[in-house]
């Protein structure tokens, strides 16, 4: 017996493409929908048995409000949550916002099936594969890189950091040697210095280097503002 199920990713083309398959294999698809918002409402007015939602950030924060919503309300709704390759935590916030199930994005229609299975019988639907792998990353997370924003902190004096953010808000030679009490031509050496420590040619670089690399939130600094896009080429 076919599962009366809804198909919601924010691909349309893979919610549809989905939807198909799983018209042909005998189930009933209510709807085939990418909402940019409302996903909840639509599950909610439709009543499948099973929704298969789909996410492609399952570890971002609020992904899985919709899914709250749906269990809150139609609690007798089963959601199975597609997804690529989980992270531990992608699968823990599916599972504790109140999804029965994962299922990867490129999984085979027959996993899909499967999982519709036990989602409309109450049973935990996530293959013993994923469940091996997070398990394997948390007893073995991979080795975290060096952080970029804090090994270029560390090349850096405070008097040079001071010099960054000066640079960053745009002030010029003249502004940084009044700010700082020093002289111009000591306020240049400090910045060629600044470029030379973060490998950069530009003030404009290193400005944008270290909004990227978040810098300056590491020392404890202000946020960097806007970077004017009138920078001089050079020190």
């Amino acid at each position: 017996m076919g599962v009366r199920v809804m198909v919601l990713d924010e691909h349309r083309l893979l919610a549809e493409a989905l939807a198909s398959a799983l018209k042909l294999r005998g189930h009933r698809v209510l709807a085939a929908a990418a909402p940019a918002a409302g996903a909840a409402e639509l599950v909610i007015s439709r009543a499948p048995e099973v929704c298969l939602l789909g996410t492609a950030t399952p570890a971002e924060p609020g992904v899985f409000e919709p899914v709250v919503r749906i269990k809150r309300e139609r609690p007798q709704i089963a959601v199975v949550v597609l997804g690529p390759v989980p992270s531990p935590r992608g699968i823990a916030a599916a599972f504790a916002a109140g999804a029965c199930g994962y299922v990867r994005h490129d999984e085979r229609i027959e996993g899909v099936e499967r999982a519709l299975a036990k989602a409309r019988a109450g049973e935990v639907a996530i293959s013993p594969q994923l469940l091996q792998g997070a398990f394997a990353e948390l007893l073995n997370p991979a080795a975290q890189p060096d952080d970029e924003g804090s090994r270029l902190l560390r090349l850096l004096t405070p008097r040079e950091v001071e010099v960054l953010v000066r640079v960053a808000e745009g002030e010029d030679t003249r502004l940084i040697a009044a700010g700082m009490e020093i002289a111009p031509s000591t306020a240049r050496t400090h910045v060629q210095r600044v470029l030379m420590k973060l490998g950069v040619g530009s003030r404009l670089e290193a400005a944008a280097l270290a909004a990227r690399t978040g810098l300056l939130d590491r020392a404890g600094l202000p946020g960097l503002p806007a970077v004017a896009a009138d920078f001089p080429a050079g020190p």
